[in-house]
């Protein structure tokens, strides 16, 4: 009898395994921009699922996020200055008032559940208002030219960063110096006090963000460039799904144990 049940266990544990990784994306479906987002993540592991969260509604998107073992929050128009202190700025950016609100709500949903979380361009402004840090709120205007982060081609814009040594996008890259494509007109002002800055352009603007101390908290990792349209090989696009989507496997690992 005792060798039966120790064959279930082992055919259901097989089972747990081959079932889809489950990532949610804040909005991952409308353009060919979007859909880049499963394309990378499922090209470096096929058996990623990718869920999208903004076609359903918010109750819903909740109790989806139930059943997912990681969260990309992707790229996308500008956070509300209002979240951030500079709701005189509103006429300056793009706003979608739907998607904020559903990305704040599975922002503290992610984090209740523990799950790891990767936010592109806009999903790592968000994150750092989310966590009470601010945002430029026009580059070109408030900040300066010295580095162009925004071009009429964004297939063909890029600039230069540095990588702080240690940080985990050093590990996983083996840079401290490197070259990314951009494509945004807002960035990081004030840092949230939770967050540390693990990348830098030679302005000074904030290129990538980790916990300051993770300890007991769940894996969030953040950059401001867009990995999914880099050539997959690059040290500063794939070893970031790959990290992501390891994170993912062991939650999911995790979760089938309780």
């Amino acid at each position: 009898m005792l060798w039966l049940l120790l064959i279930a266990a082992l055919l259901m544990q097989s089972c747990s395994a081959n079932k889809p990784v489950k990532i949610a994306l804040s909005k991952g479906k409308g353009s060919e921009s979007y859909a880049k987002y499963a394309t990378w993540l499922q090209a470096n592991n096929p058996n990623v699922e990718c869920v999208d969260l903004y076609f359903i509604d918010r109750d819903q998107a909740l109790k989806v996020l139930n059943e997912c073992s990681g969260l990309l929050l992707t790229g996308g128009p500008d956070v509300e200055p209002s979240r951030y202190g500079k709701t005189e700025d509103s006429s300056r950016c793009e706003i979608d008032m739907k998607r904020d609100m559903l990305e704040f709500d599975i922002i503290r949903k992610a984090i209740e559940l523990k799950l790891p979380i990767l936010g592109v361009c806009r999903g790592l402004q968000i994150l750092n208002v989310a966590y009470g840090g601010s945002l430029i709120v026009d580059i070109p205007s408030d900040y300066g030219k010295n580095v162009v982060h925004r071009c009429d081609n964004p297939e063909k814009c890029f600039h230069e960063l540095t990588i702080t040594k240690g940080s985990e996008l050093n590990k996983i890259s083996g840079l401290t110096f490197g070259s990314v494509n951009t494509n945004h007109h807002q960035g990081i002002s004030k840092i949230a006090e939770v967050f540390i800055s693990t990348a830098r352009t030679k302005d000074s603007l904030v290129e990538a963000i980790e916990w300051k101390n993770p300890e007991n908290k769940p894996f969030l990792f953040a950059v401001q460039w867009h990995p999914e349209r880099m050539d997959r090989e690059s040290n500063l696009s794939k070893p970031i799904a790959n990290l992501f989507i390891e994170k993912a496997i062991e939650y999911k690992k995790e979760i089938a144990k309780k």
